[in-house]
């Protein structure tokens, strides 16, 4: 069996939440409808999958992309991550990856060339998003083939590649996904970094059979596996590499998704990684610079029947309101999407039928995956993107397509789960080649966005429409004995006796960077009694009377602080 499933043609490449508690029953759901104005939005990036009759492995993982308020003007921008040429692929037109500055009126305007982050000749993969300096600008970590990419904020619109004197460049490595958080609580932001294979075109495989067109891209399992990088931040903008002395970077590992949060509630934040049929990681943190291997013993690793899946996206939320973090690791068609239910005593339980989810996507290829209250109900909802990592898969499998439409399961409430993607929208289930998956409310009107990046086309700016006729709330963390980001925070919102938890985390999804501003979903609840945030410093600001359907900026030690949150002028 073994034998016969390593021979197999399958190619995988493979926030911040916590619901309410609450006794209230479920409210009716409201209308919500997704529609995609990439085009009206001036949205024109193309991603190249460097497609070859080689079947390079390469070809087939897809770019990221992330949202970032570059310019700190209150209005998220977007970034698409693009490929490069290979060896055998030779493009008509130069390859680079594109920056995106938001208007405030539905359109944006490419600045990828004054920014000069477009990375050219920079085989790139995911993006992460954080301000490594704490100078208020955020600035980008391009993950790539070979090699990777740290870009600088300037503060003026401009970027500077300082990859070399930084020491993040993970050089020889497939570096997938990224994260920020700080690790050792110094008020500095420190960096992980998820490398996938030993792959290179001197030892690309021919996989699947030898008639014409049934050439495939190989599993993962005729490659052995890199090693997940961990980075401490100098605070003289440097990095120094503590992935073997931390016990990260010990394990062999086949990284497709990271997601940065406390998972056992001690204040520490602790690491999980989606790794591709191999065990997925669970390190908690020791408190003392170094992190403790429990992926078995807790029961992430595997599959409730002891499987090793293709682990790709991931993302963490409590999705019960038990007030300890869940975490969903999306898979291939013919395996499950996976709900780890946290049971608070270092172990998970593999809650994927219990939930409701059980088989309803074992057709799909689960690429992506990101938690978010679509409706502002109070509870979080799972979005996942979907896309065959075979572009000839009905070949092998006749009930397989190769475009995938996105999924939504929202969440009725107490991590219970329903099938809500018919109901959003023809533009929401048209079927893609999805890759990277990043949420942000784009346009500050208080409801939920969405944006892929596709692999071999455009993308999807998909709208949110009807999300924010629910109450809501956004908050901005600006920290300052804390990491200027806040990542790490822990908030706790009380509304009309209903309280939501809520944690900063890094990374998410897949190879994507999201939205930093922590969403709270409210339903029909009017007033919010307190919100109280603990910040990684351990410093506690205590809000009362906190105004609703609004965002806020929140400094860490002062309060609510005024910053620019414009709502759109035109649509």
């Amino acid at each position: 069996m073994a034998v016969l499933l390593l021979a197999l043609p399958w190619a995988s490449i493979s926030g911040q939440t916590s619901a309410p508690s609450s006794t209230k029953t479920q409210e009716a759901p409201i209308p919500v409808h997704f529609t995609d104005v990439r085009k009206a939005a001036g949205i024109t990036f193309v991603q190249d999958s460097t497609q070859s009759d080689q079947k390079y492995y390469l070809e087939t993982m897809g770019t990221g992309l992330g949202w970032i308020d570059y310019d700190q003007d209150g209005l998220m921008d977007l970034y698409f991550v693009q490929s490069a040429p290979t060896d055998i692929y030779k493009p008509s037109h130069p390859l680079r990856s594109a920056l995106y500055r938001n208007n405030g009126d539905g359109t944006f305007t490419d600045v990828t060339e004054k920014a000069g982050v477009g990375g050219e000749g920079h085989y790139g993969q995911g993006v992460a998003v954080g301000d490594f300096d704490n100078d208020g600008y955020p600035d980008l970590y391009i993950t790539g083939y070979g090699r990777a990419i740290l870009y600088h904020n300037n503060g003026n619109g401009t970027f500077t590649d300082v990859t070399a004197r930084a020491g993040v460049a993970d050089e020889g490595g497939w570096s997938t996904s990224a994260g920020w958080f700080d690790y050792d609580k110094d008020g500095y932001l420190d960096l992980v970094v998820t490398n996938y294979i030993e792959w290179n075109p001197k030892n690309n495989l021919w996989c699947g059979e030898r008639g014409p067109g049934y050439r495939s891209y190989c599993n993962p399992n005729n490659y052995k596996g890199q090693k997940t990088k961990l980075y401490h931040n100098n605070h003289d903008g440097t990095f120094t590499d503590v992935s073997d002395k931390s016990g990260v970077g010990i394990p062999e590992s086949k990284g497709m998704g990271v997601v940065l949060a406390d998972f056992n509630n001690d204040g520490w934040p602790d690491i999980a990684v989606a790794n591709d049929t191999w065990p997925n990681f669970l390190f908690l943190n020791n408190h003392d610079g170094t992190f403790k291997d429990v992926s078995l013993l807790s029961g992430i690793a595997v599959s409730e029947d002891g499987r090793y899946e293709a682990g790709m996206g991931i993302d963490a939320a409590d999705v019960d309101g038990d007030g300890w973090l869940d975490v969903y690791i999306t898979h291939l068609d013919l395996e499950l999407n996976r709900l780890y239910h946290n049971n608070g005593d270092g172990t998970f339980t593999d809650d994927t039928y219990n939930c409701g989810i059980g088989q309803k996507a074992v057709l799909l290829s689960g690429v992506a995956a990101k938690f978010i209250d679509y409706d502002n109900d109070g509870w979080p909802d799972i979005l996942q993107l979907n896309g065959a990592m075979l572009d000839n898969v009905s070949l092998y499998h006749s009930e397989v397509s190769y475009k995938e439409p996105l999924l939504m399961f929202r969440n009725t409430g107490k991590g219970r789960f329903e099938k809500t993607s018919d109901m959003l929208g023809a533009d929401f289930i048209r079927p893609v080649a999805g890759r990277g998956l990043a949420t942000a409310d784009y346009d500050n009107d208080g409801d939920i966005d969405i944006a892929v990046n596709a692999r071999g086309e455009a993308p999807e700016l998909l709208r949110n429409d009807g999300g924010n006729a629910n109450h809501w709330l956004e908050v901005l963390l600006i920290g300052t004995k804390s990491n200027r980001d806040g990542i790490g925070s822990v908030l706790k919102l009380t509304s009309e006796g209903v309280t939501h938890m809520e944690q900063s985390k890094g990374g998410m999804s897949y190879m994507s960077a999201s939205d930093p501003r922590i969403h709270f979903g409210l339903g029909r609840r009017s007033k919010i009694e307190s919100l109280v945030i603990t910040w990684p410093s351990g410093h506690i600001d205590k809000l009362t009377n906190v105004p609703i359907d609004t965002i806020i900026a929140v400094k860490e030690g002062a309060g609510i602080v005024p910053h620019p949150f414009p709502k759109f002028t035109n649509r």
